[in-house]
């Protein structure tokens, strides 16, 4: 479980903004929203975070942050060798001469060549870091570091160390026969994408963790395309059976979605109530569609236990749909695994549907500097409150300045 984030000099994110999900132990048992950070562990974090501001207040970066590092310790690899990794710094003088630093912590087996996990698994906590710096006008590696503390406790212990073109390997990151490899990972590729292309294990298991972030935005928020959706559910019958069955739940008035192969790919046509013929997907609404585009991320990450990272969750979704995605993430039937739901919203009845420890606000100051802070920080917040009309009458901060 992915239980913290800190960003620094990326996008409109200047000065450095830790996102810790961390619950304290005086905070009230709500298994069905909190999940331990791994398997044994006191420590919990939410399994829903909502991140809520004004537009272009840089809720959208802190998800982007959060792709961003997925995608380079699984993909960077894929890159020509003369690209620049794809982001960029805080838009300043002094900002253009620091790195941008990004770091994740999550709880996980010790091991990362452990097959299967039994009674006998040992758990901890695992830190990732990236710095990055711009060179002859492209981003490239300038520090890739992995650390683990064994149950959570104590030091951080070295797992691999990257600075340039040095890397030294800790214990259970074995090496031996990979050197070759090592003297050729290119800056503008993360040791870990590069070593999963040679077969190395412990390399494909964090690769593999890194696919389990699935989401609509790396660097700028993509629905997926109407063509992808469908083809998505012409191979995969399993989620097209799960998605009719939440279609039918949430009163969309469809009975259910085929899919049929046309002349130049598969089509999808969907039984409404009270209609004779089928509608093809042009004839339906826009929230209907928007709402299979998305559904893709959010079954992929409740199947796997992982992390589902959707941008701006609310476009064209009723406000009333919104808890019903949300709940699938409290249910232990559909979530056995501990999958986690990071969103940014703009629908503020949302707040009164979230525990405090779920609700980050984001909001810039007159330098065009992005803040990130909990709800759960703010003094005299109680369980009690009306946060839908507190937020909106200002009390939280993070609300759209008019005039």
């Amino acid at each position: 479980m992915l239980y913290r984030l800190e960003v620094s000099n990326f996008f409109s994110i200047r000065r450095p903004q830790v996102i810790d999900l961390r619950i304290g132990a005086n905070v009230p048992d709500t298994p069905e929203r909190f999940g331990p950070i791994f398997e044994g562990s006191k420590e919990r974090a939410p399994r829903v975070t909502a991140f809520f501001g004004p537009n272009a207040s840089g809720k959208s970066t802190v998800l982007k942050a959060l792709g961003f590092v997925a995608w380079f310790a699984r993909d960077s690899f894929q890159l020509q060798p003369s690209a620049g990794l794809p982001c960029e710094r805080f838009n300043d003088p002094d900002a253009m001469k620091e790195p941008v630093k990004l770091a994740i912590e999550f709880g996980s087996p010790i091991d990362l060549t452990v097959e299967e996990i039994d009674a006998n698994t040992a758990f901890g906590t695992w830190r990732y870091e990236v710095e990055l710096i711009n060179t002859a006008g492209r981003f490239v590696v300038k520090e890739e570091n992995l650390r683990q503390r064994n149950s959570g406790k104590g030091k951080w212990s070295r797992v691999f160390e990257r600075s340039g073109d040095n890397v030294v390997a800790g214990k259970g990151f074995g090496l031996t026969g990979y050197s070759m490899v090592i003297d050729k990972v290119r800056q503008n590729a993360s040791l870990v994408s590069t070593l999963a292309q040679f077969d190395h294990k412990p390399s494909l298991r964090l690769q593999e963790a890194a696919r389990s972030v699935i989401g609509n935005i790396l660097l700028d928020r993509a629905d997926p395309r109407d063509d992808d959706a469908i083809r998505y559910y012409a191979d995969n019958s399993q989620a097209r059976e799960r998605l009719n069955r939440e279609i039918q739940r949430i009163d969309l008035g469809i009975r259910k979605m085929d899919i049929v192969q046309g002349a130049n790919g598969p089509l999808a046509f969907f039984e409404h109530e009270g209609l004779h013929e089928p509608m093809p997907w042009g004839l339906e609404s826009h929230g209907t569609r928007s709402f299979i585009r998305n559904f893709p991320f959010l079954a992929e990450a409740l199947r796997q236990g992982g992390i589902a990272v959707v941008d701006e969750i609310d476009i064209s979704i009723h406000p009333l749909v919104l808890p019903e995605i949300i709940s699938w993430f409290y249910d232990s039937d559909r979530n056995p695994l501990n999958a986690q739901l990071w969103i940014t919203c703009h629908s503020a009845t949302l707040l009164e549907e979230l525990s405090k420890e779920e609700i980050y606000f984001c909001e810039k100051d007159s330098g065009g500097m992005t803040s990130v802070f909990a709800l759960q920080d703010i003094q005299n917040v109680r369980r009690t409150d009306n946060r839908y009309r507190k937020y909106l009458s200002g009390v939280y901060g993070a609300i759209p300045q008019i005039g």
